[in-house]
C-alpha cells in the first residue's frame, strides 16, 4: 500500500475514536490528518448517528469533542499534522462525499460494535462503518 497523503478520521462522539486516531497518526507517520466531526441532523434515523439532544449549538460541541479527542491521544506536536473540520449531515453520506470532495487518500475510523443481524438489523439499519465502505472509493481501515 502506497502511503497516503491526506488521513479522513471521522469523529461521531462514540467510543475509542481516540484509538482509530491514534492508530491514523502512527501508521501514516508522514500524512496530514483530518478530524472530521460529522453533526447528525435531528430528524436522521437512529441508524445513522443516534439520537441526538436538541441543541443550537451542535456544531461548536462536535468542535469541542474533537479538540478533546486530539488532546487525548499522546503524541508530541500532532497539532500541526491535525485539522479539525466539522460537516453536518448522516454520517454514512457526509464521509464518503467529504472524503471525494476533499481529495483524501485513506479513512480510519472505528466500527463501533453496530454490525448485527436480524431484529437488530431491521431496527436499527446498517452499520455507519459498512456503510461508510460500501460508499467511499478510498481505502478505509475499520477498527475494531
Amino acid at each position: 500500500m502506497i502511503d497516503p497523503d491526506h488521513v479522513l478520521v471521522p469523529t461521531l462522539d462514540r467510543p475509542n475514536e481516540d484509538e482509530a486516531l491514534a492508530y491514523a497518526l502512527e501508521t501514516f507517520p508522514d500524512a496530514d490528518v483530518t478530524l472530521l466531526a460529522v453533526v447528525t441532523p435531528l430528524d436522521a434515523p437512529l441508524s445513522e448517528g443516534g439520537v441526538l439532544e436538541r441543541d443550537d449549538d451542535r456544531s461548536t460541541q462536535a468542535r469541542r469533542r474533537s479538540r478533546e479527542l486530539l488532546a487525548s491521544v499522546d503524541q508530541t506536536s500532532v497539532e500541526d499534522r491535525v485539522r479539525i473540520e466539522t460537516v453536518e449531515g448522516r454520517p454514512g453520506n457526509a464521509v464518503p462525499k467529504y472524503a471525494s470532495d476533499e481529495e483524501i487518500d485513506h479513512v480510519v475510523m472505528y466500527g463501533h460494535g453496530v454490525e448485527t443481524s436480524g431484529f437488530m438489523r431491521r431496527f436499527l439499519g446498517r452499520g455507519i462503518a459498512a456503510t461508510v465502505v460500501e460508499r467511499t472509493s478510498e481505502p478505509v481501515t475499520v477498527l475494531e
